[in-house]
């Protein structure tokens, strides 16, 4: 009689399930259990997206797909020539869920709910007679020969052919990949939003402005896209991208440091107050905050007149030089003060985890332990908001899975 293969898969979210899934169906000769610590499976899909589960993004070619990862970019195009966006849409379609794209290329379930996908992946799970146990935390892990020998509470036991460490940033799985020899990037923050305690827009909270250029002053870094001004400061698409490509120049700043906003991105300074100028000049009589020549939300809009000591309703010609650099400058150039981040809602990313060149991504092996694979956000790969860190959890478990399913039919 053969000896059936054992795979034992840490970690009961996106990438953990979908790894299990994608070996059960690849794969009749292969013994799966997952081990999820928590009692709760699948809860990162859960909130994504406000409930709705932004699985993924209609970005179909990898060198343009792989621009949307501050860490982990160049790793990925290989990979995602193997398993894309395209192939995670095909996967759902096959298995009865549909998704939809929105403007900004997100990509949802047709009925904008999480348990849609929730359900599909676990009752696919259950189907293909993957073993999910929860409330089961790995205290430690032994190589021994072959075969991997898992220590749970109470003195509990799990032996496996295979591994795969998919348990995203929880520390407890970067400390069980450190004791098979792996490095470890330290994780720190990603996707967030800004805290400007000081920033004399709070009180207009819910105001969106949708094309903005916002950078950190004395970086490279700078974003240009939706902003949305909250109660506490800055948030929306642009603020978030922004914080990814910074989080590590961020964490070393302790999230204090200088943000500047150009309001009006197509214009320079210099650029702006020649137009102001020139409408002073052609209407003298026209006041600012009826004319609003760059067409900002008209409370964003009446709230930089004001920070540049133009009252509300004084004519163009009353308006001095240097009001209209100030107004200029309050555009292209306003500043504030960052005193912290913020948590984007619930769902938390870091950048950080296992050190990539560790990791044959080809195969998601590892370089250092044979048959111990990794998938999802235990590695140093982070995406920015848009349902790019899912599809990244996507494709490293395919692949890893894929690599498994192999190895079992090997002679």
């Amino acid at each position: 009689m053969t000896h059936k293969h054992k795979l034992v898969i840490i970690g009961g979210g996106a990438a953990g399930i979908f790894a299990s899934v994608i070996c059960a169906e690849n794969s009749t000769d292969l013994e799966i259990i997952v081990l999820e610590k928590t009692r709760q499976l699948l809860s990162k899909v859960r909130i994504s997206g406000g409930g709705r589960c932004n699985v993924t993004h209609a970005q179909f070619d990898p060198r343009k797909l792989i621009s949307n990862y501050p860490r982990g970019s160049k790793e990925l195009l290989g990979p995602f020539h193997h398993f894309q966006p395209q192939d995670t849409i095909a996967w759902f379609h096959n298995h009865g869920v549909e998704l939809k794209t929105e403007e900004d290329g997100r990509m949802f379930p047709i009925t904008d709910h999480s348990a849609t996908i929730i359900n599909c992946l676990l009752s696919t799970a259950k189907d293909r007679g993957v073993d999910i146990r929860c409330e089961q935390a790995v205290r430690s892990i032994q190589k021994d020969g072959n075969r991997f020998t898992l220590h749970l509470e109470e003195q509990d036991r799990v032996e496996c052919d295979y591994l795969i460490l998919a348990t995203g940033s929880s520390p407890n799985g970067h400390l069980l990949a450190s004791s098979l020899g792996h490095s470890i990037v330290p994780p720190v923050p990603s996707l967030f939003t800004f805290n400007v305690p000081t920033s004399p827009l709070n009180d207009l909270a819910g105001i969106s402005v949708d094309d903005v250029e916002i950078s950190l002053k004395g970086s490279i870094f700078k974003q240009r896209g939706s902003i949305l001004i909250t109660h506490w400061g800055f948030s929306g698409p642009a603020a978030l991208k922004l914080s990814a490509w910074a989080a590590r120049d961020l964490h070393v700043c302790n999230y204090r440091t200088e943000i500047s906003m150009n309001w009006i991105p197509s214009f320079k300074k210099e650029e702006a107050l020649d137009l102001l100028c020139k409408i002073k000049q052609e209407k003298p009589k026209k006041t600012f905050d009826s004319e609003n020549p760059f067409h900002l939300p008209m409370n964003l809009w009446k709230r930089l007149l004001n920070l540049s000591d133009i009252p509300i309703g004084s004519t163009l010609a009353h308006l001095s030089k240097k009001n209209l650099s100030d107004l200029a400058e309050w555009l292209t150039h306003s500043s504030f003060s960052q005193e912290g981040k913020t948590t984007y809602k619930q769902e938390f990313v870091t950048s950080g985890g296992i050190t990539l060149k560790e990791i044959d991504f080809k195969t998601m092996e590892s370089r250092l332990v044979k048959n111990l694979f990794f998938a999802g956000e235990i590695l140093d790969i982070d995406g920015v908001t848009g349902g790019f860190n899912f599809q990244n959890a996507w494709t490293t478990a395919y692949l890893a899975s894929l690599s498994i399913s192999e190895r079992t039919k090997e002679p």
